[in-house]
């Protein structure tokens, strides 16, 4: 006897799929901050922490999953936005503190007219970023210090760190990135990136299911010819053309090998495979193609022979 079809299941309602898809997502960009704050030390408790908003969807997205996390978390800490108005034209002053009155979160204002400093200094058709990010650096560095900030959390991810690397590789010849954790060069203030495990096209799909009030920046976006516009595009056909690219050059970002690489300061390669402890002679020595100065060693064989005919004829002549 033939057993009966079981009846199909009836499709979700296209609300309901969309709301498991968000629900998804939300828990692995949670779940992958977590793990950035857990694998770096980011955050520990008693922590006040100063998260930097500039109104994009990365900086909203941070603070949105970090507010999340705070409630879980097994540590007590504070959160506190914090805004540079730059004093760009255009500006919407307003959006930014309606936001975070709306979701009680406390917030600071800062106003400092870096836009005319940057368009004053720079001539035109040349670069921003590099001015404008200094100051801004520098404004935030000297509020987090007089307000007593002990974390400055930014909302770099995963392809912020990745682009950075290659940024540094083309066009300043060294190995380096942008770090989840960072200490100040002037060791006064921790910098922490709790998105530096999160893909931007998550984060741009989260901005876009919690709505967030996006300010476009307008200072530099229209600069087409930016380095780090060219190492996006980069990248964006590597992953267009092999899927998964990204997420492996992020994974080799976190497994160094010095010794597979070239740099003295950070693996002895002096003393790998030395046989003696004599100083070895420096590179003017080697460029300048010396023979060794002749030394007291051990005689060869031939000048051995020699000492011993001329002991003979010694003893014959007595």
């Amino acid at each position: 006897m033939d057993t009966p079809a079981l009846p199909l299941a009836a499709p979700l309602p296209l609300a309901h799929r969309h709301k498991r898809e968000a629900d998804k997502l939300a828990k692995r960009l949670r779940h992958q901050v977590g793990q950035a704050i857990a694998d770096y030390g980011m955050i520990e408790d008693g922590d006040r922490v100063m998260v930097c908003l500039s109104g994009g969807k990365d900086s909203y997205t941070l603070l949105d999953i970090l507010l999340h996390l705070q409630k879980k978390a097994p540590v007590r800490f504070e959160l506190v936005a914090v805004n540079l108005d730059q004093k760009q034209p255009g500006f919407p002053a307003h959006v930014l503190p309606d936001y975070l009155r709306a979701i009680g979160v406390p917030f600071h204002i800062l106003e400092q007219d870096t836009y005319s400093v940057v368009k004053r200094v720079v001539p035109e058709g040349k670069t921003l970023c590099s001015l404008c990010s200094r100051l801004r650096r520098g404004a935030l560095y000297s509020f987090a210090a007089r307000e007593g900030f002990t974390k400055i959390a930014l909302g770099h991810h995963r392809d912020d760190l990745v682009a950075t690397f290659f940024l540094n590789l083309f066009f300043h010849a060294k190995l380096s990135g942008m770090p989840p954790k960072l200490l100040s060069d002037d060791g006064k203030h921790v910098v922490i990136r709790p998105l530096a495990y999160v893909r931007e096209a998550d984060i741009a799909a989260y901005a876009r299911m919690r709505g967030f009030p996006i300010i476009p920046c307008n200072l530099c976006g229209s600069q087409e010819n930016l380095q780090r516009k060219q190492v996006q595009r980069m990248l964006m056909e590597w992953e267009k053309e092999h899927p998964g690219r990204i997420d492996t050059i992020a994974r080799a970002l976190t497994d160094i090998r010095p010794s597979q690489l070239g740099d003295p300061k950070l693996f002895d390669f002096l003393s790998l495979g030395r046989r003696s402890n004599a100083p070895l002679p420096d590179a003017h020595a080697w460029l300048a193609g010396n023979p060794p100065a002749p030394t007291a060693s051990a005689p060869t064989p031939d000048a051995e022979a020699g000492l011993d005919r001329l002991d003979g004829l010694d003893i014959l002549s007595r």
